[in-house]
């Protein structure tokens, strides 16, 4: 069978160099870690090219995805976040950026990394999947059960176990590519040499 990238990402360019360059490629420090998590909350129940497309407003919005900044915005800073068009103008999702930076502070400060708090849950492992078909890929895992559930209790918000999931394959805590495609041995390729495997 020829190569073939995962059906999912082919309706942009965008999407394609995303699925090539990023996901499912192991993450291993706690700024990307966290940039990949308040992204995945603005997208919950929406496709994710919608969160693609917004990238970079968020970045410009979000003051980079900086932790200790976004931990002080204040009511005055939200209401005008929910004024800029170029991001998800949804006050839950808006307010749950701020409680989560706040979360991975308070986690930092207690001498835990983000990242060494995330991959606990998969042994601090590469899961590595060995799908076919698209309907093969699960929507949720026991570890993400249990990484969703601890995260709640260390104070993050929009983190339900279908969010984490897609947080772990966007991340490389598993990788979900189809055996089919190129990136499947690229992202095994990172693991083994980052010493996920």
């Amino acid at each position: 069978m020829e190569d073939t990238r995962c059906s999912w990402c082919l309706s942009t360019p965008l999407y394609q160099k995303y699925h090539d360059e990023e996901w499912g490629q192991p993450v291993t420090d706690d700024a990307t870690m966290f940039e990949f998590l308040l992204l995945e909350g603005a997208q919950a129940g929406l496709a994710w090219i919608t969160v693609l497309n917004k990238r970079e407003n968020y970045r410009r919005a979000f003051d980079n995805f900086d932790a200790e900044k976004i931990a002080r915005y204040t009511p005055h800073k939200i209401e005008r976040l929910l004024q800029d068009p170029g991001i998800i103008r949804n006050r839950l999702k808006v307010e749950s950026a701020v409680k989560n930076a706040r979360a991975y502070l308070a986690l930092r400060d207690s001498g835990t990394s983000l990242c060494d708090f995330l991959w606990q849950f998969t042994g601090g492992r590469v899961r590595v999947n060995r799908h076919r078909r698209p309907e093969q890929v699960p929507a949720t895992t026991p570890e993400a059960d249990a990484m969703s559930k601890a995260l709640k209790k260390a104070g993050f918000s929009f983190v339900g176990s279908t969010i984490i999931y897609a947080h772990m394959q966007a991340t490389g805590m598993v990788n979900d590519h189809l055996v089919t495609c190129p990136a499947y041995q690229r992202c095994i390729d990172t693991a083994v040499a980052k010493n996920l495997l």
